[in-house]
């Protein structure tokens, strides 16, 4: 439902396409997309010489649940765009003169006629397709790791020597610096990693950083269209992304199904034959326990944000509370040892 404000925002954007584009353009209509904890998104119906279009508007908002460079995401776009992992087309990034929509924004092509919800995959008609939904899922995240990074323009991204140790001190950074109270889980869990510090990788991979049921984009088929929201990509150790994905956050309170759609056994078979590479399964335990640490660095920042930041949404306050209680849940389970751990069957 239209409103003045969102009108505004979409004739804006129209003038501004005018000149930069040097083509009459017109808009047609503008929603926004709930959600968007780093960005404000809206979905922008253009008329560009007569001829109907649809772009994915993304804007900086006032204060975000994560901090991360726009610019970041738009050339990670850029490089991934038809490599074969499919994600939308990257249009513009306009940071020195956004003009009257007032912050920073870029824009991409709508990849039209799909959901991203996670909660749609518990319902008719994609819970029938979710074994199919699951398997490009988790193929779509082997072949990312499976990416030659010298063959794709990545040179805006930092090379570690060592991405584990240069992901934990970034995230306990995060923690010692965002915790409003003392955090005694996390702080045992930042210890423990530490002191078993996995080797490093013997291929570095183009790491999404937040691959997940949520940030992809599904029909009615059950057919995956675009992996979204690169904000934290980066170079590192593709166990990261794998780990990350099987957080039992994302199928709380389910112990069972990966995301909500299959077990992690078979998650984990699916991503190695469509890497090619093997797990290893001392360094893989290592990355879970990790991902539950820098899941909580980000609800921690989050409830750090809601309390001093500029603005109050909700999602932040969501993302601190409730969010930091569960992870808390999870990262006490995977401190235990292998043979107590509830999600056991994903440490294979």
């Amino acid at each position: 439902m239209s409103t003045p404000q969102l009108n505004a925002i979409g004739e804006a954007l129209a003038a501004y396409l005018q000149t930069s584009w040097r083509a009459d353009v017109t808009c047609a209509g503008i929603s926004q997309i709930p959600g968007g904890a780093s960005r404000e998104t809206y979905r922008v119906r253009l008329l560009v010489k007569g001829e109907a279009q649809g772009v994915i508007l993304r804007r900086d908002p006032p204060s975000s649940l994560i901090d991360t460079e726009r610019a970041h995401e738009f050339n990670t776009y850029r490089a991934v765009f038809g490599t074969g992992v499919p994600v939308p087309e990257p249009l513009l990034l306009e940071e020195d003169n956004p003009g009257a929509l007032a912050r920073p924004f870029s824009l991409t092509r709508e990849v039209p006629g799909c959901e991203s919800s996670p909660a749609l995959l518990t319902t008719p008609p994609f819970v029938q397709y979710r074994s199919r939904i699951a398997e490009q899922k988790w193929t779509i995240l082997g072949q990312l790791a499976a990416l030659d990074i010298n063959n794709v323009d990545l040179a805006f991204m930092e090379r570690p020597d060592h991405p584990a140790l240069h992901e934990l001190e970034y995230w306990a950074s995060v923690i010692a610096k965002d915790s409003l109270h003392p955090q005694p889980v996390a702080d045992a869990a930042i210890r423990h990693l530490r002191r078993t510090l996995p080797a490093k990788p013997k291929k570095l991979a183009l790491v999404h950083g937040d691959y997940r049921s949520g940030n992809f984009l599904y029909d009615t088929s059950g057919q995956i269209h675009a992996v979204l929201d690169w904000e934290m990509a980066h170079i590192g150790d593709p166990l990261e992304d794998l780990a990350w994905s099987l957080d039992p956050l994302w199928c709380w309170p389910e112990k069972q199904l990966a995301g909500n759609l299959l077990p992690r056994r078979d998650a984990t078979r699916i991503w190695e034959q469509a890497s090619g590479l093997e797990l290893d399964r001392e360094a893989f335990r290592w990355w879970q326990i990790f991902a539950s640490v820098k899941a909580l660095a980000i609800w921690i920042s989050s409830a750090e944000n809601y309390v001093n930041g500029a603005t109050k949404e909700p999602i932040l306050a969501y993302a601190g509370w409730p969010l930091i209680d569960r992870q808390n849940r999870i990262l006490l389970d995977r401190l235990q040892p292998e043979s107590q751990h509830q999600y056991a069957e994903a440490l294979l």
